[in-house]
């Protein structure tokens, strides 16, 4: 009699990243707590972000996200950018979780500042889950068909394109709305137009790069902050520093769950990205500390050449995508670092 073909294990052969085979156990579904929006939504507090630093991915997004939901995450960040919106759908629709209970983020693209409703109908088809929880335009900064960057008073202005998102509440086909990546001179001038707040802004925010005015500003008018690159991209000098370290080790936590509890504490929702499986279940779990302790955190960023952005590829000759620091409201130098 031959033998039936032995099915392949879920840690062996769909998670690459994963612990060896034979420490492997199925972990309990974990809870994550939720943050309530302006609008009255919910968002968990801790989501994925699904992208690996270039578009796409296909299959290895499909499974990254299919893992994390296995794990307990129910909120996933995509973006037209990303070009991950079609393997996130795969994977929810495969998940067999119920669609209300994940909470789903995806982006309008910079080139589609002038077409807002073609562009979710785009994504909708994409995803293919009915509906976008939370529909963010991605950066203040459109651009046209070349590239080039719109300017701040160019038509599709900011303003103008909110004016289109806000259009799609009560279509059905969002639940909320926001925006990525503004500061607070942006979102003054959008505030001072817009009939709808926006619920969420999405902003780099780590121990680094606190961006502690804008987290006033945004609890001051209603806006969630959700953190992207929320352990700056891993760097050393923020992944290994001693207080994070000492903070870790008395409570039994590594120094990104430590950086989780931070931002949570903080009000501010996360999206760690990660494909390693390890790291997934890290991510999904933060430790709990004194407000001494936070109060250690927060200063991190005050030894000389730690407060800075990840992202100082993007600064350069005065300007970050197109825009100069001052058009932005930010106090940036080229390479990333912020004005003393």
């Amino acid at each position: 009699m031959r033998r039936r073909k032995k099915p392949a294990t879920y840690a062996r052969d769909r998670i690459k990243d994963a612990v060896p085979p034979t420490a492997f156990r199925e972990p309990p579904i974990m809870s994550i707590p939720t943050f309530t929006l302006n609008n009255g939504a919910k968002i968990p507090a801790i989501g994925l972000g699904c992208f690996l630093g270039e578009p796409g991915g296909g299959d290895q997004i499909r499974e990254m996200v299919e893992t994390a939901l296995k794990l307990g995450y129910r909120h996933l960040d995509s973006a037209a950018y990303y070009a991950t919106e079609e393997d996130v759908g795969k994977a929810i629709r495969s998940s067999g979780i119920p669609r209300e209970e994940i909470f789903v983020t995806t982006k309008l693209n910079g080139t589609d500042h002038a077409r807002v409703e073609a562009a979710v109908d785009e994504s909708l088809r994409r995803l293919d889950i009915g509906y976008i929880d939370l529909f963010l335009v991605h950066s203040p900064q459109g651009f046209d068909e070349t590239g080039r960057p719109f300017q701040p008073e160019e038509s599709p202005t900011i303003v103008e394109t909110w004016k289109a998102m806000e259009k799609l509440i009560g279509t059905g086909k969002v639940k909320s709305i926001g925006v990525s990546n503004f500061t607070v001179k942006l979102l003054d001038i959008l505030l001072a137009e817009a009939a709808i707040v926006p619920a969420v802004n999405q902003i780099e925010l780590h121990p680094l790069y606190p961006q502690f005015a804008e987290q006033e500003y945004c609890k001051s008018k209603g806006i969630t902050i959700t953190a992207y690159s929320p352990f700056a991209i891993g760097q050393k000098d923020l992944i290994e520093h001693p207080t994070l370290k000492e903070i870790g080790s008395r409570t039994g936590h590594s120094p990104t769950q430590v950086i989780m509890g931070w931002l949570l504490k903080k009000g501010v929702a996360a999206i760690p990205k990660s494909a390693t499986h390890q790291r997934m279940v890290q991510n999904i779990q933060f430790a709990d500390f004194s407000a001494d302790e936070e109060a250690k955190i927060d200063a991190i960023h005050k030894v000389p050449g730690f407060h800075r952005t990840s992202w100082g590829k993007w600064c350069v000759d005065g300007k970050w995508a197109g825009w100069t620091y001052e058009q932005l409201g930010v106090a940036l130098t080229d390479g990333g670092h912020v004005k003393a």
